[in-house]
């Protein structure tokens, strides 16, 4: 005491046992240690990052424990660790961890959940997580997500009615026509021949067998996403398959070319009104999204007069659909056929959450089309794409759709006459209408018809970016459009009108490119052109050496360099254009590249279009 009392000045000489005491407890103290509670069952098993945490802080406490305390855990503490370290070790390391209560699974349990996973890309995924899962997988579920197959298959109705589990694994099913040289898509467990099932000495016995098989072997397939039903050649129709879709609840889209669709439905009357009263309940497919129903140009199954009873009363059980395609095809080299009559269908048919209509090749009278049309339009405020051929085209010039309707429209497709309907149409607000495809010019006889609907164009303002006309006229037409939409960005002008008298002028490549690129010049946005083809058609590859190139294909290279650059210097975002073969999935692509301060050096090279 007397050393210490000596180190200090006179002033700090703590004078008694009290003020030494008041000293110490002056001095700062240690941060308390964070508290962990070493009860094993507060710790979720799912969460490994907050146990990872509860052992960083487990760890980080021991070097500030007092004496022989340090660097030693308690029994708790010890025991509260390694459950903390079962419960990390799955989810870390390079090897794959043996304790996953996911593989030690019962194989049924994980065939069920491999029958939850629809997209075949999920489903590769899946199967290579583990070899479990692939040897699920890939047997049982990987060949069976899409079927596409002849009626006259009966080997694979059997394989799937005998394996019912297998049925159900299917999510698409397309049934193809006798006739198609499409290639089938079978799984490679299904057998190529069955002489004890497909022969028969009956041919009208063979076509019920077929019916019997495939009506039962789609009853087994309560996974079923799609179906597609293109056999239009055989004694076996719509008529009896839909009953059975209408049992599939996860049915979502549909898709029917058949000839039979249009064929006039027979109502049959009940014999009493006991049976009337007892009729069951129509079923309702609440996931159905997707309808199209088309027919073929064949004329087996056609009728003289087709009518739109039999959809109707398909559609009838699809309450929640939001894509609807309706396509009438005339039988070729038959006579003279009717359209479908559409009027009823348009008056009693509504669907709240319709988004894309396409109504193909009907009929509707000059009243419907002044009223029932209309209404139809205007009930459905949620369609986004409209495409309409309706007749009779005289008709169409009284259509006036009530005020506000189709406000979320983005694509139409109709004749002139439809498209002035929709932009004469007054809304709330514009409408976002992006693309306008179908419609033709009627030239110089019918120049005011052309310039009033031209001004219509320049009233929907610069919203339009894509048009694509179907048929052209002369020049004078491509100017006076290029004059009323100057925020082009896509222009395809379709055919010239006498393409037709004259089809070996079709692919002939025009030699006024000036002309037309100072037209083009007028869309300053302009990325895609089609419709004209400006380029010569070489042989050889635009990047190779002009002296291995015969003296015809020097020529036209040169000539295509020439174009490519007045077509740049006029038009400054053109890109793409027409290739000089018709059909052949190829364009012409403009490439500009610059070198420092240079001027920008232009280069056409051939690209293929995807698909």
């Amino acid at each position: 005491m007397s050393s210490f009392n000596r180190a200090l000045p006179p002033t700090s000489r703590p004078s008694t046992k009290a003020s030494i005491t008041s000293a110490i407890r002056s001095r700062p103290r240690k941060s308390a240690q964070p508290l962990i509670s070493t009860n094993v069952n507060s710790y979720d098993r799912m969460d490994p990052f907050a146990a990872f945490n509860v052992l960083l802080k487990l760890f980080g406490s021991l070097p500030s424990r007092i004496g022989g305390c340090q660097y030693k855990l308690t029994p708790d503490e010890h025991t509260l660790s390694l459950h903390l370290l079962n419960i990390v070790e799955p989810f870390v390391g390079l090897a794959p961890s043996q304790r996953t209560h996911f593989t030690r699974q019962p194989t049924e349990i994980l065939d069920a959940i491999a029958l939850h996973v629809d997209c075949r890309r999920d489903l590769l995924s899946l199967a290579r997580s583990c070899k479990r899962m692939r040897d699920i997988v890939f047997p049982r579920h990987w060949e069976y997500r899409v079927i596409k197959c002849k009626l006259s298959s009966i080997r694979v109705w059997n394989h799937l009615i005998i394996n019912r589990s297998l049925a159900r694994n299917v999510r698409r099913l397309e049934v193809l026509d006798e006739r198609s040289a499409e290639a089938e898509v079978l799984p490679r467990g299904i057998m190529h021949s069955d002489t004890d099932l497909e022969s028969t000495d009956d041919e009208l016995g063979l076509h019920e067998k077929q019916e019997r098989y495939l009506l039962k072997a789609l009853g087994r397939m309560s996974g079923l996403r799609a179906f597609k039903w293109k056999c239009n050649h055989s004694p076996v129709g719509i008529d009896e398959v839909w009953p059975v879709l209408l049992r599939c609840e996860s049915l979502q889209e549909v898709e029917i070319c058949d000839n039979l669709a249009f064929a006039p439905l027979v109502r049959e009357e009940a014999e009493t009104e006991d049976k009337e009263s007892t009729k069951k309940i129509p079923k309702i497919l609440l996931e159905m999204s997707s309808m199209v129903l088309k027919s073929t140009q064949h004329a087996y199954g056609a009728s003289q007069n087709p009518e739109l009873s039999r959809i109707a009363e398909m559609l009838a059980h699809c309450p929640n659909i939001t894509h609807l395609d309706i396509a009438y095809t005339p039988p070729r080299h038959q006579g003279l056929y009717n359209r479908p009559l559409a009027d009823e269908f348009l008056l009693y048919s509504r669907w709240p959450n319709l988004t894309s209509v396409s109504l193909t090749n009907l009929r509707c009278t000059p009243a419907s089309i002044q009223d029932t049309l209309p209404s139809f339009l205007h009930a459905h405020q949620n369609i986004e794409i409209l495409a309409l051929d309706v007749v009779p085209p005289f008709a169409l010039n009284n259509l006036a759709l009530p005020a506000g309707s189709l406000p979320r429209l983005r694509e139409l497709q109709g004749s002139r006459d439809i498209v002035n309907a929709v932009l004469g149409c007054p809304a709330q607000s514009q409408r976002p209408l992006e693309l306008l495809r179908g419609f033709k010019l009627s030239g110089a006889h019918n120049r005011s018809a052309d310039l009033k609907y031209l001004d219509l164009l320049r009233l929907a303002g610069s919203g339009i970016k894509r048009l694509e006309l179907s048929v052209w006229n002369d020049m004078e037409d491509i100017k006076l459009l290029a004059g009323s939409l100057p925020s082009l960005s896509w222009l395809d002008i379709g055919s010239k009108h006498n393409s037709c008298a004259a089809p070996q002028n079709r692919d002939k490549t025009v030699t006024n490119t000036i002309e037309w690129a100072t037209v083009l010049s007028e869309l300053p946005e302009l990325t895609t052109f089609h419709g004209i083809k400006f380029f010569y058609e070489v042989c050889s590859q635009p990047t190779a050496n002009l002296s291995s190139m015969s003296m015809t294909d020097r020529s036209r290279m040169r000539k295509n360099d020439e174009i490519a650059g007045v077509l740049a210097w006029k038009c400054p975002k053109l890109r793409r254009m027409d290739h000089w073969e018709e059909g052949g999935g190829k364009v012409i692509v403009l490439l500009r590249e610059s070198a420092g301060g240079e001027e920008a050096k232009v280069r056409w090279d051939v690209r293929r279009v995807k698909a």
